[in-house]
């Protein structure tokens, strides 16, 4: 039962604290849009898509009205595309066709952004899912609101190298295409590890094949409470901490559950899972990084920052689960850096370097993400900072992730200037030695031997 207190503090932590919902996600399946002539395959999934979200954002309006919740995304995920539109598209130009008609729906309904331009060829990929990621520069470039994701390895099939290697080079192609606006295509691109299929979160969510046909999946995200609550303890024990998080994670969850369950019924669609995830914004006291400092850290990647990071995450997740029976997705805490200002800032002083993100990258919710480099890097250096990242997600049997984005024109030191959420990003320095022999050798990295539980 919530009580006149629990009111007045939620209250405080939407005013005050940047408490949000960061995004109301509707998971639709396009399976049944499956169709071996492509302009009936575009006209289904147009349909499809406009018939199922017509009331998406209506809706998500109506319960911010209601009960003064700020829902700051609303947002459309679909079945990987490389599935839907493989029987019809036999050119890469076909599944261009395919990304525009995403965009025309998702701008028909009038959400933010539309994910599922998508591939998971983590053990091999099919003459259709090649095309999807070939095409993925293209598709970028002539669309606005849609997102791509390729999952290129897992802990129980290892490391697709082969689509590491390609994904390098479809990155530094993306960029080429959007170097006007500082290559932002590469912002609505993402490569996983063991990739969740009811993810919320862009630039990765797809709608899962084991999903239902339609399904309301709820992100989350306060870093401003976290940190709130935490100066209030400043100085106190590890218990203590530990203690603090997670009831505020709790808080923070139960605020989701109800606006998922709102949503829910109003659009008679199913929930799914709350997704919290402590992702910041570049608004101000709306940071992990300054999680990161208040818990004892000058800067985020001074030295205990894994440590911190990793018990943030636990306690996240340790409090989220008891204020929802269906978390999932990503939950936990992200670590972009052109969308959080301690991060940005953590660049700027010297004291948070790319391999100290990947460092961190072993404890946290995600992975590398939104870390503009410059745009001179080679494809095969990309490449091998994926492949990296993907050996921490398959040995780790976690969820890892690189969105990663070759400025073209600008160097170290320069910034890059992106927009709204995504914020602005210090270009960070590559390792300038060269992995391009690795890349070159193909084929798969096979699982780690613990995957082996059946």
């Amino acid at each position: 039962m919530t009580n006149i207190w629990e009111v007045h503090e939620t209250n405080k932590m939407i005013e005050q604290e940047n408490l949000d919902v960061r995004t109301i996600t509707l998971g639709i399946s396009l399976m049944d849009c499956i169709d071996s002539d492509l302009e009936r395959l575009n006209q289904k999934i147009y349909d499809k898509i406009t018939a199922t979200a017509r009331n998406l954002v209506s809706v998500g309006a109506q319960i911010e009205q209601d009960y003064c919740i700020p829902i700051v995304n609303k947002r459309i995920s679909v079945t990987p595309i490389a599935l839907v539109g493989s029987a019809a598209c036999h050119r890469k130009e076909d599944f261009v066709t395919v990304a525009k008609t995403l965009d025309a729906a998702a701008k028909e309904v009038g959400v933010n952004f539309i994910g599922g331009y998508s591939a998971l060829v983590s053990k091999g990929m099919t003459r259709g899912d090649e095309l999807l990621i070939r095409s993925i520069p293209e598709a970028l470039k002539v669309t606005d609101l849609v997102c791509s994701s390729v999952n290129l390895g897992s802990t129980k099939t290892g490391i697709n190298m082969d689509a590491v290697r390609l994904m390098g080079e479809m990155i530094k192609e993306t960029a080429e295409r959007t170097k006007e606006h500082d290559s932002m295509g590469c912002s609505k691109l993402v490569v996983f590890c063991n990739a969740p299929d009811d993810n919320p979160f862009m630039a990765g969510a797809f709608h899962g094949v084991t999903e239902a046909d339609a399904i309301i999946n709820v992100g989350v995200s306060g870093p401003g409470v976290v940190k709130t609550a935490l100066s209030k303890v400043r100085g106190e024990n590890f218990e203590v901490l530990c203690e603090t998080i997670k009831k505020t994670a709790f808080k923070i969850t139960r605020v989701g559950q109800l606006v998922a369950q709102e949503a829910s019924r109003r659009l008679g669609i199913p929930f799914g899972i709350i997704d919290l995830s402590l992702a910041p914004t570049p608004a101000v006291g709306d940071s992990v990084a300054e999680i990161l400092e208040e818990i004892g850290l000058e800067y985020a990647g001074a030295p205990g920052t894994t440590a911190a990071l990793a018990l943030l995450n636990d306690q996240v997740k340790k409090g989220g689960v008891m204020a929802s029976s269906y978390v999932g997705g990503l939950s936990g805490a992200f670590i972009p850096v052109s969308e959080d200002q301690g991060m940005i800032d953590a660049v700027k002083a010297g004291a948070l370097t790319l391999e100290k993100l990947e460092a961190m990258t072993c404890v946290c919710s995600v992975g590398l993400d939104m870390i503009a480099i410059p745009g001179d890097t080679s494809a095969s250096s990309i490449s091998g900072v994926i492949a990296d990242e993907m050996a921490i997600g398959m040995v780790n049997q976690k969820t890892t992730a690189v969105r990663i984005i070759p400025v073209i024109g600008k160097g170290v030191g320069e910034t890059a200037e992106f927009g709204g959420l995504l914020g602005y990003a210090p270009i960070m320095p590559v390792n300038a030695s060269s992995c391009e022999a690795f890349i070159k050798r193909g084929g798969r990295i096979p699982a780690p031997i613990h995957s082996f539980k059946n």
